[in-house]
């Protein structure tokens, strides 16, 4: 259980791709409904700068909130072990995040509160207690992820979106867009319905790192001025691969919450 814990809050990670060919035309995608872009009768449009704007008004259309809870099941399968667990999790927004992790038959193994820049993780099963920093954890994973990315992994906001676009391709169905950071390559995949993500790839831009991370958002449901999806599929692979399912049960927004994290005095702290 400890490792979905520490799965939960490293899945932030970097994902390999090949560039999508860059098309001339993509009036059918960008023709649905999208309040910022409209496509006038022209011979000529200028296809490539309708993509920048469609991927700039992803910001717009970022999930906002004052609080989030949700129960999610988790599957973990890692190179030496699988595991699964329920978390019961709560996020007042920008400040803190807490996590529950109960086992198959409800018992609570882990409780974890995450702030801007700490991490404690309280094993109710060995009565222990860690104190770490969010820097810790990112020389864990060898990456610059930090709360906010978290966060937006969670509640299912676009991670890593870049404004310097490489190139992109056009389906009835999907756009593919590839855009180029200062650390990653992410290659994301969006519906031409309504511009929901569908999937990221992404890749350091370090061709001497092997790090690969492919995150998919499926079964999206409408939750007011939003789409939130309510089943993600996140690989994660450098020298071993990790496969972390999270399928939400239930969610809400905005609700009056609690993060109740009282340390028993008899607790050992590691």
């Amino acid at each position: 259980m400890k490792k979905i814990a520490y799965a939960l809050v490293l899945t932030v990670m970097i994902a390999s791709c090949r560039p999508a060919k860059k098309v001339q035309h993509i009036e059918q995608a960008i023709s649905k409904k999208d309040t910022s872009v409209r496509v006038t009768q022209k011979k000529t449009v200028d296809s490539f700068a309708i993509v920048k704007n469609i991927i700039s008004n992803l910001s717009k259309r970022r999930i906002d909130f004052a609080t989030f809870s949700g129960k999610v099941k988790i599957n973990y399968e890692g190179k030496e072990n699988s595991d699964q667990a329920t978390a019961y999790i709560r996020i007042r927004k920008d400040s803190l995040m807490w996590i529950s992790l109960t086992g198959a038959l409800g018992i609570e193994g882990m409780r974890v509160l995450i702030s801007k820049d700490s991490v404690k993780l309280m094993n109710k099963l060995q009565k222990t207690v860690e104190y770490r920093s969010i820097a810790y954890l990112q020389q864990l994973a060898e990456i610059p992820f930090d709360f906010y990315s978290l966060q937006d992994l969670i509640v299912g906001n676009p991670v890593f979106v870049d404004s310097n676009i490489v190139s992109y391709k056009s389906t009835n169905n999907e756009l593919l867009v590839l855009m180029t950071g200062n650390i990653f390559k992410h290659l994301i995949t969006l519906s031409t319905n309504d511009f929901t993500v569908l999937h990221s790839k992404l890749d350091d831009v370090d061709s001497a790192r092997n790090r690969t991370a492919d995150i998919t958002y499926a079964d999206y449901e409408n939750a007011g001025n939003f789409n939130f999806s309510t089943s993600r599929k996140i690989t994660v692979a450098e020298k071993s691969k990790l496969d972390i399912n999270l399928d939400f049960k239930s969610y809400n927004f905005n609700k009056p919450q609690d993060y109740p994290f009282n340390i028993p005095k008899n607790y050992k702290r590691r």
